[in-house]
């Protein structure tokens, strides 16, 4: 079976939130003193959570990623990933995290075939990322990447290039990765800061950290997947790779194969658009899926066609909204 939408695009990836949780106060955000955290009854529980799942591996979704907030912030989340391990049909699980509680889990994360690590890391300078995250959590980010690196885990590191903040860590991370098989992937900044900050433009878009880039480094163009959000170059002599993600620029919506499902159970189809449903409270009324299944069906069959046209949906109040309330 195979979810189709509206503009004929074939949707197989899940991003789905387990907490709009987060343990650091990255200042892109969301403000100093935090947002207001959704109370937990009204979080999917992990058996929701599984049984969201099943039933969008049932309609063809074959690859979730696990985003938050900060997913390790749910002390339960282990258990989730060990059903999803199990779950048939479900080719690929991921996991995005800050790596700052993910320590602990790092061998049976391994054991259960869970090997693609997004590791958001917007600074290898300690007094960088200290002010960026607001947190003393270095060490541990350091030390957990570096052992997700050793043991063999798919890493890739998120980098949002922040002007005035960190683009001078830009070329010293590629050059720190360069002995490393990371993909070191830089976003642009995006306005999903809790209404902290509004902007239009942005100095630092995927032309401009591409340009700074090739000042320095030689380097080739790799062929990606088609539904890659990610254009993707190789550095001579590097082992590992780098991408540039125009996460507000926004030249990927036309492969795009992407749903989001919220802490909250919120369908989100564009993550610049409305949620088109909520799941929680049709898996709390109903133990038959039929109408989840229907409601995730009847989202995918009215998605906008770019971030663009799905953006005109919120009018101005979009970027109100936290990245950590959204899902990752």
């Amino acid at each position: 079976m195979a979810l189709i939408d509206n503009h004929g695009r074939t949707i197989n990836y899940l991003r789905l939130a387990v907490t709009d949780r987060c343990n650091l106060r990255c200042n892109y955000c969301m403000p100093s003193e935090g947002i207001n955290f959704v109370k937990n009854e009204k979080l999917l529980s992990i058996s929701e959570l599984e049984r969201v799942s099943k039933a969008l591996v049932n309609l063809g979704i074959d690859k979730i990623r696990i985003t938050g907030g900060e997913p390790f912030v749910r002390k339960d989340l282990m258990v989730l990933l060990r059903s999803l391990s199990q779950m048939e049909g479900l080719n690929d699980i991921s996991v995005t995290t800050n790596a700052t509680l993910i320590g602990p889990h790092i061998d049976e994360l391994k054991e259960l075939g869970i090997r693609n690590i997004n590791v958001s890391l917007d600074s290898i300078n300690r007094e960088t990322f200290e002010r960026i995250t607001r947190r003393k959590q270095f060490d541990i980010v350091h030390n957990n990447l570096i052992c997700l690196i050793t043991e063999g885990f798919n890493v890739r590191i998120n980098f949002i290039v922040l002007e005035g903040q960190n683009e001078q860590d830009i070329l010293p991370i590629l050059d720190v990765m360069k002995h490393h098989k990371v993909s070191v992937r830089f976003l642009e900044e995006m306005p999903f800061n809790g209404g902290s900050k509004n902007f239009s433009t942005i100095k630092w878009n995927y032309k401009a950290i591409l340009d700074h880039i090739a000042g320095t480094y030689d380097f080739k163009k790799m062929k990606s997947p088609a539904t890659s959000t990610s254009i993707n170059y190789k550095i001579e002599g590097h082992e590992g790779t780098f991408g540039i993600i125009p996460s507000f620029s926004r030249t990927f919506c036309g492969s795009c194969n992407r749903l989001r499902v919220t802490a909250t159970g919120d369908v989100i189809t564009c993550l610049y658009g409305k949620p088109k449903a909520n799941l929680r409270d049709i898996v709390r009324t109903t133990e038959k899926d039929d109408r989840m299944s229907s409601a995730i069906v009847d989202a995918i069959g009215s998605r906008a066609k770019t971030g663009f046209e799905a953006q005109e949906e919120h009018a101005k109040t979009i970027f109100d909204n936290s990245m950590t309330s959204i899902g990752g």
